[in-house]
């Protein structure tokens, strides 16, 4: 049997760590098991080498930027397979070229292309354990990428896809929640959640799993196992959706802080909304709960984006009310996204009348709402967000 397992950063940040993750993963070569491990830079690794970058400049080349982050993973590879060695189990370290993850796109966002199945299996009959840098691959032109943000959980499903086993993720909570745990302490940890559900929740801000990993793991049929390293706690299956066992109507509460809403007014109703989209994206603000309404030759529009963004839109901004003068733009700083999220929103109703209601009986104000089949997203004060979300966990029993 070969099982493929995800190591995090915080799990690997330490020598003490990787010795003790190196006994355990000792015990399940034991019982004759074949591993693949996937392993992230160690703690703070990653943001230490941009850092060293920045202090030379602003604007790395990416490509050099690649190689240079890619050594964060290099590092941890080769170190636990010392520490596997040392106890005279038979392991290798990886890198991305070397397990045979070819990989397309741009640099610092690329995506795997294939997974050449031929060098692993070869490599399975030699070591019991290969280690595998996370979030890299190699590119057509023979160069070293990355995969971006969780490029490691991505490049654990992948292999799990390509020898068509499971892939047990391992990081520093036990779990899928309800909710954020840092703010609502009584929120309970989910046995099992759907590909869809994990997927909206990701987008919507949960920071348990990258979306792309589930989206693989969806579609190779991948059932991934979320638990905490070295802990007897148990954990979280993401699975197909009938294999999952319950379905409410509400599974879990996600929320984004330091989110900015901006309204716009009097915009034309002929090419006036496509003007600011095309400036907001030369801009590239990563806009988000986008809103219109249309009425006598004017439109509306609102929508949000993160606030570490707000000067890239006030530049596209200042750009809009050059051309469209007649414009007004209200903005909010000190907004929060709180989204409801389950698959059973598809069959159940009045999930969303009772959402009214319960900030209704908060007094919790809402400014926009955006929904999905399977969520409804509402933009609230920040400082309202534990309160919001104690309030949904109550009435939905999270």
């Amino acid at each position: 049997m070969t099982t493929v397992l995800k190591f995090g950063g915080s799990s690997v940040a330490t020598i003490e760590q990787i010795q003790a993750i190196s006994d355990y993963l000792q015990t399940r070569v034991a019982t004759g098991e074949k591993l693949v491990v996937v392993v992230s830079a160690m703690g703070k690794t990653t943001d230490s080498l941009l850092s060293l970058a920045k202090q030379i400049t602003d604007r790395p080349m990416i490509r050099e930027l690649d190689r240079l982050l890619a050594v964060g993973e290099e590092q941890t590879i080769s170190l636990l397979s010392i520490a596997l060695n040392s106890r005279g189990v038979p392991a290798i370290s990886l890198t991305g070229q070397q397990a045979g993850i070819d990989t397309m796109g741009i640099h610092t966002k690329s995506k795997i292309k294939a997974i050449r199945k031929e060098v692993l299996h070869e490599k399975l009959r030699q070591y019991d354990v290969l280690i595998v840098a996370g979030f890299q691959g190699v590119n057509e032109a023979g160069d070293v990428t990355t995969l971006g943000r969780g490029g490691s959980d991505t490049t654990a499903v992948a292999l799990a896809a390509v020898l068509s086993q499971r892939c047990e993720i391992y990081t520093d909570v036990a779990g899928v929640y309800t909710t954020d745990p840092r703010i609502h302490p009584t929120a309970k940890r989910l046995d099992t959640v759907s590909y869809d559900e994990m997927m909206e929740m990701s987008a919507l801000g949960s920071k348990v799993m990258e979306m792309r990993s589930v989206e693989l793991a969806k579609k190779y049929d991948v059932n991934i196992f979320v638990g905490k390293t070295l802990s007897s706690e148990g954990g979280t299956w993401i699975m197909d959706t009938a294999q999952a066992m319950e379905q409410k109507a509400v599974t879990s509460v996600s929320v984004v802080k330091n989110v900015l809403s901006v309204s716009i007014k009097h915009i034309p109703h002929t090419a006036g909304v496509a003007n600011i989209f095309e400036r907001l994206s030369e801009r590239h603000v990563n806009i988000d709960m986008i809103s219109q309404t249309a009425f006598d030759g004017e439109v509306f529009l609102s929508f949000t984006c993160p606030l570490d963004e707000e000067a890239f839109l006030e530049a596209a901004l200042a750009e809009l009310t050059a051309t469209l003068p007649q414009i007004k733009i209200d903005r909010h700083t000190e907004h929060a996204k709180i989204s409801v999220v389950g698959i059973g929103m598809r069959d159940a109703t009045g999930v969303a009348s009772e959402l009214f209601a319960t900030f209704r009986e908060m007094g919790i104000l809402f400014y926009q709402v955006t929904t999905s089949e399977i969520s409804i997203s509402y933009t609230i004060q920040e400082q309202d967000v534990e309160a919001a979300v104690a309030a949904i966990a109550a009435r939905f029993h999270l």
